[in-house]
């Protein structure tokens, strides 16, 4: 096992926000809040959403959240200075993927599935491309990396659960470098499935308020630069953060209910910080899962009091971004790392009315502070609890 420092030397995000890590800090700082209603394709649910703005236009799922990886992969090489060709024949680096989806690994060609059921399939073209279309795969095949690929499908903790992956693979001499992170797009089967649960609101998100009333989807994708210490300092790669650990742990309570007191992601935070060599009191904030949902934001609110002093801030950026599913775990860690990083915290955006259920509030106003440790929470259908913690350098 290496027991080197992990370190991000490359980050790119695209999301409602905006299509670059500069366009997200200057929207963050701005507060701003772009919503849009469903109108790239055919739906009669009619909820605000967070779009990504670059893709206007209804396309195969595939395709679309792979143009979104594609885009947040590309910066986030480019920043790290990753050059396929001099990384693969000079360096000789192993370099992997990682991506967390939830929809791109779903074959959910609306077309083909009527033609399906009545019987008038004129094509298993979309069967075809469901097949090849492996984020990850297609991303090492692009860039000619020599590492392994995986598409991380875990619900809404995928993105988190990528990073984690990464840092194994790291550890344990499988790769030198690894990019990991997540994209995943906004469709029908998404929009139909958490409208049939009955938790998408009518109205922008609410984290952590007393009215909240349900979350909104939203797209993008997210990467993050993972390497060791020794492989980053050879490259002379500038290092943005250190990536300190990740624990996971299930609840096994309810499909599509976390445990009530919280009991999966009170055992994967004490792992991370058990991993990370770290307290409670060494953690400065912690960006939440916080999805606007009663029961998501109760069960966070329980565990945290349980766990944290009342000085440890904590956020929401769901409001920024909806919820982005197999993408939320990667964009809540950049937004983190540039919280470090800035050492600047936005507003829980969508938050006015404390929940005495909850009994605490986040943060209400955009603050300069000084922080070292942060935390960022996932959690998933299926009982899924992620955390993983990182640290300003």
């Amino acid at each position: 096992m290496n027991n080197e420092k992990i370190f991000i030397t490359g980050m790119g995000i695209i999301s409602a926000l905006g299509n670059s890590i500069d366009e997200t800090f200057q929207a963050l700082s701005k507060n701003k809040i772009n919503t849009s209603n469903i109108d790239f394709f055919e739906c009669d649910i009619n909820k605000p959403v967070f779009k990504a703005s670059f893709l206007n236009k209804a396309s195969d799922s595939r395709m679309r959240t792979k143009k979104l990886a594609d885009i947040a992969f590309k910066q986030a090489i480019v920043q790290a200075n990753i050059v396929p060709a001099k990384i693969n024949n000079s360096d000789k680096l192993k370099i992997g993927i990682c991506c967390g989806t939830t929809v791109a690994s779903q074959l959910n060609d609306i077309e083909f599935y009527r033609q399906f059921r009545s019987g008038t399939v004129e094509s298993y073209d979309p069967v075809k491309h469901y097949l090849e279309g492996n984020i990850s795969e297609a991303l090492l095949l692009e860039h000619n990396f020599s590492g392994p690929g995986l598409n991380v499908v875990n619900a809404c903790s995928s993105g988190t659960d990528a990073i984690g992956v990464a840092m194994s693979w790291i550890k344990t001499g499988i790769c030198d470098i690894v990019i990991a992170g997540g994209a995943d797009e906004l469709n029908r089967i998404p929009v139909a499935g958490f409208n049939s649960l009955g938790i998408l609101s009518d109205s922008i998100c609410k984290p952590f308020d007393k009215n909240r009333d349900g979350l909104n989807l939203g797209e993008g994708a997210a990467f993050i630069v993972l390497e060791k210490d020794s492989t980053a300092r050879a490259r002379k790669a500038s290092i943005l953060a250190e990536c300190c650990s990740y624990a996971t742990a299930a609840d096994g309570y309810h499909l599509t209910a976390p445990h009530y007191k919280g009991k999966g992601l009170k055992i994967a935070i004490e792992k991370a910080l058990l991993n990370a060599n770290l307290t409670q009191n060494d953690i400065n904030f912690i960006n939440a899962h916080g999805t606007a949902t009663k029961n998501n934001d109760f069960v966070e609110g329980y565990v945290f009091k349980d766990l944290f002093k009342d000085k440890t801030k904590i956020l929401s950026t769901k409001g920024y971004t909806g919820h982005t599913l197999g993408a939320a775990g990667a964009i809540d860690a950049i937004l983190t790392v540039l919280s470090l990083e800035k050492q600047w915290l936005p507003i829980n955006a969508g938050f006015c009315d404390q929940d005495p259920d909850i009994g605490f509030s986040p943060v209400t106003e955009a603050t300069s502070f000084k922080a070292e440790y942060a935390l960022s929470t996932s959690l998933a259908f299926g009982g899924n609890n992620s955390a993983v913690i990182f640290r300003r350098v």
